[in-house]
């Protein structure tokens, strides 16, 4: 186990990219055996090298910088989604208006009536139903 370490001094390792890209080859691997696909093995063959590669690197800062701008994307998209599953779970309590001026959502109580509504970023006032 020692000559692993010594092996793996100064080499960069694995991060969350390598962690997704080996979903993906193992996802391909499974649909190339599924559509008995050459093109997709191949992907998938691609797919794992690139892993290799990353884990493999001297180049730490490079392989570094890779993985911040995809967890920049990655924690984009997640708060997007976690966003539309709040939005979806508060329906039941709550609706949801755009402004008019600035584009901010904005969430307002159900059942209130016609009321009026300030956005808090630019204060244009809506009159709305709730």
């Amino acid at each position: 186990m020692n000559w692993l370490k010594r092996f793996m001094t100064g080499r960069y390792g694995a991060d969350q990219l390598s962690w997704v890209i080996l979903v993906v080859y193992f996802f391909i691997s499974i649909m190339a055996r599924i559509f008995n696909n050459r093109i997709l093995d191949v992907l998938g063959i691609v797919a794992l090298g690139i892993v290799v590669y990353r884990m493999f690197s001297k180049n730490i800062s490079a392989r570094y910088q890779e993985n911040t701008k995809f967890l920049n994307k990655w924690n984009s998209i997640k708060r997007k989604v976690n966003n539309r599953i709040q939005r979806i779970k508060d329906l039941k309590d709550y609706k949801y208006y755009k402004c008019s001026n600035c584009k901010q959502v904005l969430r307002v109580p159900r059942g209130k009536g016609k009321i009026s509504i300030t956005c808090p970023k630019c204060k244009t006032v809506m009159i709305k139903k709730s």
